[in-house]
């Protein structure tokens, strides 16, 4: 089977983007897909495969499957990406639209030059503070702010919430020295997550900057998280580290994103959004 795809990245966190509105994919096949392309060494190489597909409910619709074959809900960069090559391919010709994504429908700008999009802004929408709309394990109705949260002998202060996906948020004081590598991968199936969960580190320089480094749920170490992000700065300000309405820059490893949550609960998003290269995949069914 030859299917014509692009790979783009925001900030280093890449995916190979498939165009359903000029091409058709049988819906069993996706999981099977997703890890085929992603495969560094057998397939084209990213941290999972998304789907731009028509929508109902808005302007595009995306789909997001992770590296080893699990549904997302929603995806930052992801979101960047798509905004970018459904303006750039004129499956939208406005420069503000709506996206459709499995956990919401968000609002997107595009701003252009020379017809080609340079940065993008999505209203990534409320974050769900709630235990039960994270989810995890607890008191349905409980924020989780700076709550103990013991790991692997290590007790951790630990504030949770969705961006319509499900973060846990770890301030460290030294982001080099943050145990990535030991934790993350612990607490991404830790069972107090049903349904697992992206872990972010984060360092506080100053109330308008932090460092930021993820462990992302169904892919590992990746060099961005647009919607980890988001939740790192809603952490910050929930902890009073940060402030309300003011744009956090937030220094992942791939660059940097602009993070605002305003007084009307909305987080904003801005970054840029690349593409990589273009061709087709010849998949081989398993």
């Amino acid at each position: 089977m030859k299917i014509p795809f692009t790979k783009m990245h925001g900030l280093g966190n890449n995916y190979i983007y498939i165009d359903l509105f000029s091409y058709e994919l049988d819906e069993t096949i996706l999981p099977e897909l997703a890890k085929a392309v992603s495969n560094v060494y057998t397939g084209i190489g990213s941290d999972g495969l998304i789907l731009i597909h028509p929508s109902k409910k808005a302007d595009v619709g995306m789909r997001i499957f992770n590296k080893d074959g699990s549904e997302g809900k929603s995806c930052g960069n992801g979101l960047r990406c798509t905004a970018k090559y459904a303006y750039e391919s004129g499956i939208i010709d406005k420069q503000k639209f709506t996206m459709e994504t499995k956990a919401n429908i968000v609002e997107a700008e595009v701003m252009v030059k020379d017809q080609v999009v340079k940065e993008i802004t999505i209203n990534m929408g409320d974050p769900e503070l709630q235990r039960a709309s994270i989810p995890m394990l607890g008191k349905a109705a409980d924020q989780v702010v700076a709550e103990p949260f013991l790991i692997s002998e290590e007790e951790l202060k630990l504030t949770a919430l969705s961006m319509g996906n499900p973060h846990a948020v770890f301030f460290v004081e030294n982001i080099e020295h943050a145990p990535l590598y030991d934790l993350g991968p612990l607490i991404e199936k830790d069972s107090r997550f049903p349904n697992g969960v992206n872990v972010e580190f984060v360092e506080i320089i100053s109330e308008n900057e932090v460092n930021f480094r993820v462990w992302e749920r169904g892919s590992g170490v990746t060099q961005a998280c647009g919607t980890g992000a988001c939740a790192a700065v809603v952490a910050g300000v929930l902890n009073h580290h940060l402030r309300k309405d003011e744009p956090v820059t937030v220094h992942l490893q791939g660059g940097d994103l602009k993070i605002r949550w305003d007084h009307h609960g909305k987080v904003w998003m801005t970054g840029d959004a690349e593409v990589i290269a273009s061709g087709v995949y010849h998949y081989r069914m398993p």
